[in-house]
């Protein structure tokens, strides 16, 4: 009789394996892919929360600089690598949406955003962050000599700053290109270059990259550099204190802010056309908006939330100076007269 009972208990433990497998077995997890500059940086606990609030992996995929990221989105739209792509500014905004790049999304975390940053009124690409690139200046130097610190580009072509300022070539340098753009909102497409002139004939310094005009022709960095003033960005002076090796009280670098001075970098986020995972995609903007994400930002990229609900760290209120009157231009104008800007810089202050 116990011989005859094996079978069938075999039988059923056999169903009831079947039947409790999946069960046991974890369901594949989902993924989404965020193509983004070699800037981009957050904290890796608050991606982590996101994956276990959302069930899913976030990947991300960077692509150097905002200009090569973006020709890289744009030849693989058809068939994009990611889901999400952050890091476009409004420099090269227009480009963007004439590529027809990205999805319209109207994320319910808009509402809380300024309407000075939502310069897309189709909603494709969404704002997540703005900086400014200002000239910064080093406070020790100019104390040193007894010299007033310049307040407008007018200033910087005087005879007591020549030789004093260290800009970035405009075709090679992201805020290169920003300052560029301030002189050409400053003084217009018929007087920049006539500006740029009278810069060369004051000695202007030209470094093709950020990480040279700051680390090594700028003497607020090293101490040691030959020009007290870089363009660089309102952030640096907070950066400078919080890296600092022995701790300060104040920031050894401060930034000209006077109007027009400055060029303000909006950055945005967008859905990829054809994304593989759009809704996801769009869980991810929201998270992109929304405060725990936005007062991460300042201490990860150095730059400004743009959602006002979001608080500052005191590195920020204390050592950042923002402008009243940035410099803009529109995108679009932006997008139509770049390379002909640039290269006629090029003529007047490289040849």
């Amino acid at each position: 009789m116990r011989m005859n009972l094996i079978p069938l208990l075999v039988v059923i433990f056999t169903l009831l394996t079947t039947a409790c497998t999946p069960a046991f077995k974890s369901a594949e997890t989902q993924s989404i892919t965020v193509m983004t500059h070699d800037s981009f940086a957050i904290s890796e606990a608050l991606v982590a929360d996101f994956e276990v609030e959302h069930g899913v992996k976030v990947i991300f995929v960077r692509g150097g600089d905002a200009g090569t990221t973006l020709n890289q989105a744009i030849l693989t739209k058809e068939n994009p690598v990611a889901d999400v792509f952050y890091g476009v500014d409004n420099t090269f905004l227009t480009r963007a949406i004439e590529e027809t790049l990205f999805l319209a999304y109207d994320s319910p975390l808009l509402a809380q955003i300024p309407a000075a940053f939502k310069i897309d009124p189709g909603n494709f690409a969404l704002p997540v962050d703005y900086g400014d690139v200002c000239i910064n200046y080093d406070k020790a130097y100019f104390a040193a000599h007894n010299l007033p610190v310049p307040t407008s580009l007018e200033a910087l072509i005087e005879p007591q700053y020549a030789g004093l300022l260290v800009v970035e070539n405009p075709a090679t340098s992201s805020p290169g290109l920003a300052f560029l753009m301030a002189t050409i909102a400053h003084f217009g497409e018929t007087g920049y270059l006539e500006y740029w002139h009278a810069l060369r004939e004051n000695g202007v310094a030209v470094v093709s990259d950020w990480e040279t005009a700051y680390y090594t022709n700028f003497s607020g960095s090293s101490g040691r550099g030959p020009q007290p003033m870089v363009v660089s960005y309102g952030s640096s002076p907070a950066a400078e204190v919080l890296f600092a090796e022995t701790p300060l009280v104040e920031a050894p670098t401060g930034s000209i802010i006077g109007p027009n001075t400055c060029f303000r970098q909006i950055e945005f986020v967008g859905i990829l056309k054809n994304a593989p995972n759009p809704d996801l995609a769009k869980t991810f903007v929201d998270f992109m908006l929304s405060v725990p994400f936005q007062e991460d930002i300042p201490l990860q990229m150095f730059v400004f939330p743009v959602n006002p609900q979001a608080n500052l760290p005191p590195a920020f209120l204390e050592h950042v100076d923002t402008p009243d009157q940035p410099a803009s231009l529109p995108p679009e104008l932006i997008e139509a007269r770049r390379e002909t800007w640039i290269n006629a810089w090029i003529e007047v202050v490289l040849d």
